[in-house]
């Protein structure tokens, strides 16, 4: 039995939207995309998730399109990583006012369990997903970084479509916190 309806062929924009960016593994594989992260063993390990609800959503991602895979040579045998495509790359706001939201509203279990979006061209703090609210720029992946404080002391700036971050020189943390923590 499914888990959930296919509302991929609603008439509501919203509904379709859902269908690819409503489930939470989703997101959070998105998310560490964009952090640079998208190795599936480095991103089995900061999740947390067994390897069958990994791959399903990673299959899921590439099939909508907003994730590509790209061959990499681990040393010993060539192996995929995921990196965004344009279609994810403009996913970004969606993924910003969830943690802008989050930080309003929820309460942090801890200190260190916060995450704020940066955008890189004034260094400011932003609390709007698509609009630098300090200089007005509009926010890309290309000019944003999230400082996730379970993470690393410093913002992380982000990966774009067919790119990795962190800049190179910054490993990427794949230390788990919590098994999802940003």
């Amino acid at each position: 039995m499914a888990l959930r309806s296919d509302w991929s062929q609603r008439t509501c924009s919203m509904a379709r939207g859902l269908d690819i960016l409503g489930d939470p593994w989703s997101m959070l594989v998105l998310r560490e995309v964009f952090f640079g992260n998208g190795r599936f063993e480095a991103m089995k390990v900061r999740l947390g998730a067994a390897d069958s609800v990994l791959t399903r959503r990673l299959s899921g991602l590439v099939d909508a399109g907003l994730l590509t895979r790209r061959p990499y040579d681990d040393g010993g045998r060539t192996r995929q990583e995921y990196v965004l495509t344009t279609k994810g790359e403009d996913a970004l706001p969606v993924l910003n006012a969830v943690v802008i939201w989050a930080e309003k509203h929820l309460p942090a279990p801890s200190e260190q369990a916060h995450m704020f979006v940066i955008h890189n061209g004034c260094g400011a703090r932003t609390s709007s997903a698509d609009t630098c609210t300090s200089c007005g720029d509009p926010l890309t992946a290309a000019n944003t970084s999230w400082h996730s404080l379970t993470r690393t002391t410093d913002p992380v700036p982000l990966a774009s479509a067919g790119t990795r971050a962190p800049a190179p020189g910054r490993p990427v943390p794949t230390r788990p916190e919590n098994g999802t923590a940003a």
